[in-house]
């Protein structure tokens, strides 16, 4: 599953953004305007899995600590933020040059619409490695289970 709240980096993208936003707010609903990445924003990938019993989503955040991600939900969409402060130690002088900058730094900023079977108040998140993990059990009543079939008496 992708995530249907992209944070694009180029200006020119903003007309195509707005009508690709126009036709998918007509099939899912409209994303509040609070909920949305700012451009300045970068988005963490991921991915999401489902077994019988959760929803699993694992988002690489390497070189980001616990207490600089924050996750939350908010009118039934998981929102994950936080920031990648800058590593540099000195700042960029005439006689060091970066030849090369493509780490993310900044705040990110990423949505996922939980489905209604998701136990909201049994979320889990935990970081190991650079890497959130946030487990979203099922309620009970959207677990699989047997029912017993009886012979008529």
């Amino acid at each position: 599953m992708r995530s249907l709240f992209p944070s694009p980096k180029d200006e020119a993208l903003p007309p195509l953004e707005r009508e690709l936003e126009t036709v998918l707010a007509r099939f899912f609903g409209s994303i509040p305007e609070e909920q949305r990445p700012l451009l300045s924003e970068w988005a963490p990938r991921l991915d999401i899995e489902e077994n019988e019993r959760e929803i699993l989503i694992r988002v690489d955040l390497p070189g980001i600590q616990a207490p600089d991600v924050e996750v939350s939900v908010e009118d039934g969409i998981l929102v994950l933020r936080g920031e990648r402060k800058e590593e540099r130690e000195e700042p960029m002088t005439r006689d060091r040059t970066y030849h090369r900058a493509e780490r993310f730094v900044g705040r990110f900023y990423r949505a996922v619409r939980l489905p209604p079977g998701a136990d909201v108040a049994r979320i889990a998140a935990v970081m190991r490695c650079g890497v959130l993990t946030v487990s979203i059990p099922k309620k009970p009543e959207m677990l699989a289970h047997k029912i017993e079939v009886k012979p008529e008496a």
